[in-house]
């Protein structure tokens, strides 16, 4: 059986297990898509369900409640590496010619002024670090150390026109390297909320530590509010939109796509 055949099933069986406790939840919509059809309008019903989830959980939590902190005795291993651990596509292969020296970050889309960032000037803005905990929608969790540069820095360079809702990462890996899935690359979503939240920051560092290639190097960004499948590693660009219904499937994000929530609260 396929690895991703494997991680359907599972995430199939943590849907059901949700759906069967409280359908208040909905944490796992795609639970129903054997049953119904990625296109039956029943499927509309439950990820707007899943919006109302993710509206009442902010409304108890507050938009900008911090995830926990730990003390670095916390940390008592490396972080083990979630998706994909080494591109093979050639613009990445490109780009890592020495340590990513030509590295740069693009921010386009719904701003006033698009940028091109390399890791120096990345690494040169004020730079937050923090002690998390991973949660991987696999069912394990890691703690490690994050260093990097606040996502809302790099907004606030840009500019955001008043018609901007969303953050698009487009990465540079594809997940056929990791599943033998297609030539999809990876590509990831976040409303503005999460994306001026104080711990989110595009890491550049772990652990004190360059970032490592298998943990997204040379630039990933950390959402502590949810699950690692949100973290888009090995990141080129940044793209502002008003929506995502015209990138790729059109659900925000590869897992997305596939029957994964666009909200993963954890």
């Amino acid at each position: 059986m396929s690895k991703i055949k494997i991680m359907s099933n599972r995430r199939r069986f943590l849907g059901q297990l949700g759906a069967g406790a409280s359908l208040v939840t909905l944490g796992g919509c795609d639970a129903f898509d054997g049953v119904l059809g990625l296109g039956h309008p029943a499927l509309g019903f439950l990820r707007k369900a899943n919006a109302l989830t993710m509206g009442a959980q902010r409304a108890i939590q507050g938009p900008a409640t911090m995830a926990r902190e730990y003390p670095p005795s916390a940390i008592r291993q490396d972080q083990r590496p979630n998706g994909s651990t080494d591109p093979q596509t050639d613009d990445y292969l490109a780009v890592q010619k020495d340590d990513f020296a030509g590295y740069r970050l693009q921010v386009t889309g719904l701003v006033d002024k698009p940028l091109s960032l390399s890791l120096n000037e990345l690494r040169q803005m004020p730079s937050r670090t923090q002690i998390t905990r991973h949660d991987c929608v696999e069912g394990w969790s890691c703690i490690a150390q994050w260093t990097g540069v606040q996502l809302s820095r790099v907004l606030d360079r840009a500019g955001i026109k008043p018609a901007a809702r969303y953050v698009v990462f487009h990465c540079y890996d594809s997940m056929d390297d990791t599943l033998g899935d297609d030539s999809t690359l990876y590509y990831e979503s976040i409303d503005l909320i999460s994306a001026y939240h104080p711990q989110t920051i595009l890491a550049y560092g772990l652990n004190g530590q360059t970032l490592p290639i298998a943990n997204g190097a040379p630039l990933r960004v950390r959402i502590e509010q949810q699950l690692g499948y949100k973290m888009a590693k090995y990141i080129r660009a940044i793209e502002i939109v008003d929506s995502f219904a015209k990138i790729a499937g059109g659900n925000g994000g590869y897992w997305e796509d596939r029957g994964y929530d666009w909200y993963a609260g954890s």
